[in-house]
Parts: C-alpha cells; structure tokens; sequence
C-alpha cells in the first residue's frame, strides 16, 4: 500500500498558538525569519521534506499549494530547501508527453498545476524573482504555453503558466522583461491568445502589456513589421470575436487590449500602422458604451484614438475635445 504522510500533516495547519518544537532549518534559514512561528515553519519544512518521497509527493504539493497565500516567506523555504526545484520542475518535464495527447487527466493536470503555484510562489517574493530568472526555469514552462489542446485539463495548465510569467512581470522589473523579452515571451503569449479561455487570454495580454510598458519591449514589438503584425492581428482577433454584451471578464479583457494598443499608438512606427488596422469597434462608440463607468480605460481610448487620427505625438492629447467629437471628426 502506498505510504501516506504524517497523520498530523492531514488535519488543520498549526496555528501561531501552538507549542509545537521546530525542528533544524531544511532551508538553512532562521526558525522565526520573516515572522514565520516556528510551529509553521516546521509544518511547512515537513511538506516540503515529504516531496521527496514519491508516495508522499502528491499530497505533499496540495497543502503547499494550500499554504502559498498564507506564508510569504514560502518561497525562500521552496528555493533554499534541498532538491525541491528540481522536483518541482521534474513535475513540469513529465507531463510534457502528455500535452498534445488527448490523455492528460483531471488528477495529473491538478498535481502539475501544484507545483506551478509553488513556482509562481517563487517568482512572486523579490528575493528569489531573480534568482529564478537566473536559473532561467520559466523556460521550462514555455511547452505548457505551446498546448494547443482546448479542453478543461490542459487550458488549467496554460493558465497558471501564465500566471507564473504574469507573477514575474508584475513588478515591471526591467532585467525580468529583458530575460523574457530575449526568450520570446510574446510569441507564447499571442499563441495563448489565439487558443486560451477567457482566462488565459486576459493573462496574455496583462503580461504584453506589462512588457510594452518597458521601453525595450515598445521597441522589439515595433521594430520589426512581422513582430507588430503578429501582434495587431492577435488583439484585433480577440477584439472582433468579443459579443455585443460581454461578460465582466471579457470587459476586463477588453480593458487590457485597449491598454496595449494604446502603449503601441507611442511608437511612430506603430501608430502609422496602427492607421490600417486598428479595429473599428474601438474606432466607433462601441467600445464607449461598454465601458463608460470605468474612466482610466475610457481614457486610454481617448488617447489611442486621438494617437492614431493626427499621427503619433510626443505628449499626450489635450483631453478638452472628447472621444466622441474625434470620432465624428
């Protein structure tokens, strides 16, 4: 029979008040770094202990998973704990067989999607996002992001793949977006917006948006016209294939898409092409009217209108004509 973990480690996770002995360090850090109670720390080093025994493994990941909103210092224990990378990624590697098969199940795509949330863990906490990069593991995630398979097991592993790039992102840290800027991140992302949910869509596009905010992400999506137009037609697709009454997460989409296009409207190069190919829906009052109670985004599209009819400017539209009277104009 398999071998189970520590009855204790089943129950309810040690609370602050619990006078529970630590054990050493498996990370080699401090019992009480970060403010972590020890009882917690020995909780969480136990789980971490139990992912090296295969029969352990799977249970082992989920009351981790469990765990990664509850204990930001999580990640230094993942990444200085012995082996526990390495079996993390050895997850990730395994299912890669299984990815263009019609075989991948619910219970194998839940446990990979584990030990995603455990890296995306990782790469959230600033002092390992680096160290992360370095060890450039987000290259292992890339095939989850290539599954060009739609149904339910495989769409939960290219969202919290994205939700991993999107945690290294979030910070607008300019070495990240040049790592992933170098290992062709947006390729990646405009395939997930081609094939993804909803969902996965909206991560897509947040995580070019992020990128096009950095200077050198404008300039690599613009410099090249094939790079650009790759990019144009994904979000012109996504544009085009929304309903006339969305859902709150198709808006939110939306709002991102507008805010890419905008960014995009900054580079000479990109707003002259943005002439040809910028999608009527968001030329007209369609757009307007989906989205008047959220003013930053109307905004957004005020500008990019405004960018894309005169011509890119270095400053930004003098906002006392308004969206309308520049449409009709």
């Amino acid at each position: 029979m398999a071998a189970k973990l520590p009855e204790s480690l089943f129950g309810s996770e040690p609370t602050s008040s619990m006078n529970v002995r630590a054990s050493p360090s498996t990370s080699g850090t401090n019992n009480t770094h970060g403010g972590v109670h020890p009882s917690r720390q020995y909780y969480l080093e136990q789980l971490i202990v139990a992912l090296r025994n295969d029969h352990t493994r799977e249970e082992a990941l989920h009351l981790l998973y469990k765990s990664c909103g509850a204990h930001e210092d999580l990640a230094l224990l993942l990444w200085h704990s012995f082996e526990t990378i390495f079996i993390l990624l050895k997850e990730i590697i395994e299912v890669y067989r299984l990815i263009s098969t019609p075989e991948l199940t619910e219970s194998v795509s839940m446990r990979v999607c584990n030990a995603l949330a455990l890296l995306k863990c990782v790469a959230t906490h600033p002092d390992t996002r680096m160290l992360f990069i370095k060890a450039r593991i987000p290259l292992y995630i890339y095939p989850l992001l290539n599954n060009m398979n739609k149904e339910s097991s495989h769409e939960r592993l290219r969202l919290i793949s994205l939700g991993v790039i999107g945690a290294l992102v979030k910070a607008g840290d300019a070495e990240v977006i040049t790592f992933l800027i170098e290992n062709q991140i947006i390729n990646h992302c405009i395939h997930c917006m081609e094939v993804g949910s909803v969902l996965s869509k909206t991560v897509a596009t947040y995580v070019v948006h992020k990128i096009l905010l950095q200077d050198e992400g404008l300039k690599y999506c613009c410099t090249f016209a094939h790079r650009f137009y790759a990019l144009g037609h994904a979000l012109a697709k996504m544009v085009e294939n929304l309903p006339e009454e969305p859902s709150e997460q198709q808006l939110q989409l939306l709002k991102h898409i507008i805010c890419c296009y905008q960014r995009l409207s900054q580079s000479p190069r990109a707003c002259d092409g943005l002439k040809f190919c910028l999608p009527t829906r968001l030329r007209d009052a369609t757009a307007i009217n989906l989205l008047r109670v959220d003013q930053t985004t109307i905004r957004s599209l005020e500008q990019l209108v405004y960018n894309v009819s005169i011509g890119h400017q270095s400053t930004t539209k003098p906002f006392g004509k308004s969206l309308m009277h520049l449409l009709k104009g």
